[in-house]
């Protein structure tokens, strides 16, 4: 079905004449089978240049909608975290290069693609091979006009009731539910790759001097491998993209907390930079709360 007639539907909507609106008493409406209204995804975005540096080299992108009729939609939407590096500002020219790149060409094909051909069923790439394709598009981009700049990214595309994430670098994702804090990507640092083979343990690993030294990351090269997963819609629960700013000053408990206790996404992220720099705040900071809330 294409996503047009998902929203539309095959019938005509009633006649404007043959609803009532007067008088309008709201003890006197209720919802049948079927009709029951819907919460809606809602999201949160923060950013701090933090309390050591005098520039901001992250950057991102959130773009959220839902589409209603006969036949109701999830929610989609699109969120990029990307932590840029190099030095004479290349690392902020790469980072803001890489989400416009992946922005652009994943609204296009994805989301706005959506709506472009009601008649087309199953023409469309796989999600994953977008993503996939975004993010080596947006390292040619940098390779091509950045020299020496680099950066991480985090996208997250939300369709329907999936969400899948395409990911290189040590920015990260995070599931955050009643019960715990879970990082949905692999960091590609060198110490994560020396705890993964045991030679560091964890505690080494997050204070090890070297530990924000990529071995994969957008602007390093010609060619790069994407990490692109898929992960069912997390209804009741948030996802948390960030950069090491946030992960690397604040304990994933902590971060859990904060996002629990908060009245919404948009304070939650605001508190959570609060806190990054209240913990002396190094390095630029970026938070992007998206909540699922229950069915």
């Amino acid at each position: 079905m294409s996503f047009l007639k998902g929203i539309f539907g095959k019938k005509e909507p009633p006649s404007p004449d043959s609803v009532k609106t007067s008088p309008l008493d709201p003890r006197s409406l209720t919802l049948g089978p079927g009709r029951r209204s819907r919460r809606h995804v809602a999201i949160g975005t923060a950013q701090s240049v933090g309390v050591e540096r005098n520039h901001n080299e992250d950057a991102l992108f959130v773009l959220l909608g839902n589409a209603e009729g006969l036949n109701g939609l999830l929610d989609f939407g699109l969120f990029v975290v990307a932590d840029g590096m190099g030095g004479h500002r290349a690392g902020e020219i790469a980072s803001a290069l890489s989400v416009r790149t992946v922005a652009h060409r994943l609204t296009q094909a994805t989301l706005l693609g959506l709506f472009s051909n009601p008649d087309s069923d199953g023409d469309t790439p796989p999600l994953q091979d977008l993503i996939r394709s975004a993010l080596e598009e947006a390292n040619q981009a940098v390779v091509e006009r950045v020299p020496g700049g680099g950066t991480t990214l985090t996208a997250a595309v939300l369709v329907g009731g999936q969400v899948t994430i395409g990911h290189v670098g040590d920015s990260r994702a995070y599931l955050i539910s009643d019960h715990r804090t879970r990082a949905i990507t692999r960091d590609h640092s060198l110490v994560e790759r020396l705890r993964e083979l045991g030679q560091l343990t964890p505690e080494e690993a997050a204070a090890h001097p070297q530990r924000n030294v990529l071995y994969r990351a957008i602007g390093q090269g010609a060619n790069l491998e994407v990490d692109v997963g898929t992960h069912p819609v997390p209804w009741g629960s948030y996802l948390l993209i960030c950069s090491d700013g946030l992960w690397g000053v604040i304990p994933d408990e902590e971060i859990r907390d904060i996002t629990l206790g908060a009245s919404d996404p948009q304070i939650a992220c605001e508190e959570l930079i609060r806190a990054a720099n209240a913990a002396g705040g190094p390095d630029n900071i970026t938070a992007v709360l998206v909540h699922f809330p229950a069915e």
